[in-house]
């Protein structure tokens, strides 16, 4: 049993209570990090569902002196999300958002409301008149509550201001087990008829009065003097010409007064037009130069990045990841608006004229395109995870990530910070809300050694001396927490001090909340997340060292699976309510251990060798979080800092099973390439046999699902009929067909799955390519080893991938196409990490997907030219393998050019990916995951409308969800000489079908 310092037992007093605590390792693992530098480890969490719960958990950790810490998406940069205590997790349940009120311009929501999902609600109901203002970096996944706690902002707080220019009241659980409300004017109780809360405000009302009465002076000269003043409690606001706004006080307490349980939130009008223009500059601190001219212009956002995340983000996500910007090394996002377009883009050519008179400006232009204009707030959005691990080398920190000065001081204070980084031997890569001076800088710290964490300490304490010296403040957006709470008395008087520290013991006598932070702090450089990592070596199949042209490892004591697992810095964007792939289960389960931050936490605590996972290998906590973990790859493209879940399952996998029973499904679906060769020997009996009742009884002995449908298998010879009646000769044939003499030469892959259950598609793509001018030549002796990466079955996976590196390396460079999508993935990706050969990476650097194959070629000129008409409108679902390694661009380009007009993005992981969906244990959460995108836009849509499954797990679930009409490979729907309409193999399922003769007969 859990025990607190009391001796009384936590989890009884919430047990007695009826409030589900979840006190597992695995799980205080999960919640031991927010997105800061700090790691504590939490007694338990609670997921309360009500304020009802909210007031029981507090009681309990009353009566048990238990410390309690609000949190909410859990992106905190400031160590202000975790502490030592119960944590209570109010994203999972207490996200409802409640009336909203037009004319008064007023929201009802409770503290787990995504930012981003309340403003598209917002949006919806008002038909675009209003919406939600303040939109930092991570609205998507971050809360209402956390936004209340540190007065979050975001990209147009130019124009809109913090969220404490958004609140109207603040509904309230105090650490004494009293509900307040918190008003623009005061303070009272929730319930009227709850006498003992009305005295309670009554008695904290005077209190508050008295306290700003007494320290007048100091709270107006020290207070709420630049825009971006976040350090510290908001205590101007009680000040008599603030008319004692009580709730605008609350915002940025950081949960040390008080538990959020609602509030009315104000809401703006929506802009009817507006225009992003694009600035380049030299460096950053020309364009911070300019920012006094473009404040002329009252822009909505002034925002900023550097070419440093810029050159990551193409370096991970592709070229075509970063569209739109002008020539220079730093750049300016300016949003301008108005009441009609044609004079705000009036307005944007009026700015880029005046800022080219200035003499900075290295080139600007306005940025229209919507498609140009989202790919740049992603960098911008991106930047903490982007600026991480930067693409040319290095690891960066936060802990001074976001001070700030007032606008036209920006210049001069970035120019003398960056000789303090020079002073230390330390870089900073700079973004964040120029027009608002307050800058977003990650720095180079070693945090790893105590000579690197003493440098952390030494050039903290200077940097907070400088900005203060620029009058500016330590915090502009993330608040104080454990990063700068400590650093505070730099900024503030002894009189300021002791103001915030008396305001605190009023809201909180018994010093339950949040602990560690604003006043009586613990040490910035305390709780410090990557030390006490123990030096050993974990020895991987993977080769995960950083690639030597572009990385280095941050110690040379740090060993490569350690430095691949702490990756993840905890921005959360996995825990995004849209946009993008990752993270799957995520999405379909809200459960933090099904994200992919949840699980590199673990992973995290796996190395640490702490009490909550100390089995290494063979942790059950770590094979627990794993467990929904889809293996899609999309993280790999989708997380900022580059996190590879796929690949940390695999190689863990293949550790923890090793002298253990592994899953039937291993052996089933792990070993699928040498049971097809059985399959397609015999594939009219085995076809048969799984349409009669057998083929359930088969299915749960392999450990599948029955409620899946069975796919047909194909005979051995099939796909070799295709690629002849194609005019080409399989197997390493070297009489390349297709293309006139000089034309470009390729090899098609054809592979495992495309043999064994798509050989049409073979033909098909076969055509394509030598319709396109291509010398074919087709490659089929080789195995891509999928199978046993996804289940963790490496050794086998290593040889396979030898071979097929043996294979295919045949001296030229001809592209290698891969029909498959998750194949080529394979190849291109896993290959060069499980062979680290010259061979290996000689051939990975050769392979191409079918569909980028076929957009490079579109890129040149040429046209797709179908033997058969095109559909009008397709719904495009796009292989998660395909996604993470080639980009998800390329089958829609394919679509274009070949004349479909209107293409329905499904936008996210279908649910099968691979094995996963077949696994009886899974099948459930297979069908979830199917609904964050695939099956809506199936439902959406016609049976007259394509649908697009280059991968065969995507077409399997396609069938699944709508047997009617079978999900098409781009080379079925491109395909030159098919004379009828293109079809996929029926499928089979095991219930619902007679018996055929031949099965009868085998009975």
């Amino acid at each position: 049993m859990l025990e607190t310092r009391t001796g009384t037992s936590l989890l009884g007093e919430l047990a007695k209570a009826g409030i589900p605590a979840d006190s597992s390792p695995r799980r205080r693992a999960e919640y031991a990090y927010d997105a800061s530098n700090y790691r504590v480890e939490p007694l338990a969490v609670v997921f309360p569902r009500t304020v009802e719960d909210v007031v029981a958990a507090v009681a309990a950790c009353r009566e048990t002196g238990t410390p309690l810490i609000s949190r909410g998406g859990g992106t905190s940069m400031a160590g202000n999300a975790v502490g030592p205590g119960l944590v209570l997790d109010f994203s999972r349940h207490m996200d409802r958002i409640g009336a909203v009120d037009e004319a008064a311009g007023t929201v009802d929501v409770e503290p787990g409301v995504v930012l981003a999902a309340l403003s598209r609600e917002v949006e919806r109901i008002t038909d675009g008149r209003q919406t939600f203002a303040p939109d930092p970096s991570s609205k998507n996944r971050a809360t209402v509550g956390g936004a209340i706690g540190n007065d979050a902002c975001g990209n147009h707080s130019v124009r809109y201001g913090r969220t404490s220019d958004h609140v109207s009241e603040i509904d309230l659980v105090t650490s004494d087990g009293v509900r307040l409300t918190a008003t623009e004017t005061g303070l009272r109780a929730t319930d009227p008829s709850d006498h003992q809360s009305a005295a309670r405000a009554a008695d904290l009302s005077a209190s508050l009065r008295q306290l700003a009465q007494e320290n007048l002076g100091a709270l107006r000269r020290e207070l709420g003097q630049i825009p971006r003043q976040v350090s510290g409690y908001h205590l101007e606001n009680l000040l008599p010409e603030k008319r004692f706004n009580v709730a605008r006080a609350v915002v940025g307490s950081e949960g040390t007064w008080a538990v959020v349980v609602g509030a009315r939130m104000k809401l703006v009008p929506k802009p009817a037009s507006a225009l992003l223009v694009c600035l380049g500059y030299e460096d950053v601190v020309d364009a911070a130069r300019d920012i006094p001219t473009i404040l002329e212009f009252s822009p909505a956002a002034v925002e900023g990045t550097d070419e440093a995340i810029v050159a990551t983000m193409r370096h991970r996500r592709g070229p075509d990841s970063v569209l739109g910007l002008p020539e220079g090394r730093a750049w300016l996002f300016v949003d301008l608006d108005g009441d009609d377009a044609a004079s705000v883009r009036a307005q944007a050519e009026r700015l880029v004229a005046r800022l080219r008179e200035n003499g900075r400006l290295v080139d600007g232009q306005p940025v229209p395109d919507p498609t140009e204009r989202a790919s740049l707030w992603r960098v911008r959005e991106d930047g903490a995870g982007l600026s991480s691990r930067l693409a040319s080398g290095g690891e960066s920190w936060p802990g001074w990530e976001d001070s700030a000065v007032a606008p036209e001081r920006l210049a001069d204070y970035l120019a003398d910070l960056r000789e303090l980084l020079a002073e230390h031997e330390l870089t900073g890569v700079m973004y964040g809300h120029f027009g608002a001076g307050c800058m977003h800088i990650r720095i180079t710290y070693d945090l790893r050694t105590e000579e690197g964490r003493e440098v952390f300490r030494k050039f903290t304490r200077r940097a907070a001396e400088l900005v203060v010296r620029h009058g500016g403040s330590l915090s502009g957006e993330h608040g104080d927490g454990r990063a700068r709470s400590e650093l505070l008395p730099l900024m503030y008087s002894q009189e300021v001090m002791a103001a915030f520290a008396r305001c605190r013991g009023l809201w909180d006598p018994a010093g339950l909340l949040n602990p560690g932070s604003m006043t009586d702090p613990d040490p910035i450089d305390s709780h410090l997340a990557l030390e006490g990592v123990p030096e050993r070596e974990w020895r991987t199949s993977f080769d995960l060292r950083p690639a030597a042209s572009t990385a280095q490892t941050p110690s040379p004591h740090t060993d490569p699976w350690v430095h691949a697992v702490q990756g993840c810095i905890g921005v959360g964007r996995c825990r995004a309510d849209g946009g993008g792939v990752m993270c799957p289960s995520y999405r379909a389960t809200r459960d933090e251990k099904d994200s992919t931050r949840g699980r590199a936490r673990v992973l995290q605590e796996m190395v640490r060798g702490a009490r909550t996972v100390e089995e290494g290998w063979k942790s059950e906590e770590v094979r627990e979080v794993l467990d929904l973990c889809l293996a899609c790859k999309a993280c790999s493209t989708d997380c900022p800092a580059g996190v590879d879940m796929a690949t940390y399952k695999s190689e863990f996998f293949d550790h923890y099973y090793r002298g253990r029973v592994r899953p039937l499904s291993h052996f089933s679906l792990g070993w699928l390439p040498r049971w097809l060769k059985v399959t397609g020997r015999l594939p009219g009996l085995v076809n048969a046999v799984l349409a009669t009742p057998l083929g359930k009884v088969a299915a749960a002995a392999g450990g599948l699902t029955t409620k899946r449908a069975l796919p047909r298998f194909a005979g051995a010879g099939e796909w070799r009929r295709e690629v002849d009646d194609a005019g080409i000769r399989p197997a390493g044939a070297v009489r390349p067909v297709g293309g006139a003499d000089g034309a470009d030469s390729v090899v098609l892959f054809v592979d495992t799955f495309t043999r064994g259950f798509r050989p049409e598609v073979a033909g098909a793509a076969a055509r394509v390519l030598a319709g396109a001018g291509e010398a074919v030549e087709c490659s089929a002796d080789a195995c891509c080893g999928l199978t046993w990466i996804s289940t963790g079955q490496l050794g086998t996976a290593k040889r396979l991938l030898s071979q097929a590196a043996e294979e295919l390396d045949d001296g030229t460079d001809r592209p290698i196409v891969v029909v498959e999508p998750s194949c080529a993935a394979a190849l291109r990706k896993d290959l060069p990490e499980l062979v680290p050969t010259d061979q290996a990476k000689r051939v990975a650097a050769r392979v191409r997907s079918f569909a980028a194959h076929v957009a490079d070629r579109v890129a040149t000129g040429w046209e797709p030219a179908p033997a058969k008409p095109v559909p009008e409108q397709a719904v495009l679902q796009t292989h998660c393998h395909e996604y993470s390694v080639f980009g998800a661009a390329a089958q829609r380009s394919a679509l274009k050019a070949a004349g479909v007009r209107e293409v329905v993005d499904a936008n996210g992981c279908c649910g099968v990916a691979g094995n996963f969906g077949f696994e009886a244990q899974h099948y459930d959460v297979s069908m979830q995951v199917a609904e964050n995108a695939l099956a809506p836009a199936l439902r959406a849509t016609g049976r007259d409308v394509a649908v697009l499954t280059d991968g065969f797990s995507c077409a399997r679930q396609v069938d699944q969800l709508d047997s009617s009409r079978p999900g098409l490979h781009l080379a079925q729907i491109l395909d030159p000489g098919t004379a009828g309409p293109p079809q996929l193999p029926t499928s089979q399922t095991a219930m619902s079908e007679s018996p055929t003769k031949e099965a009868e007969e085998l009975l």
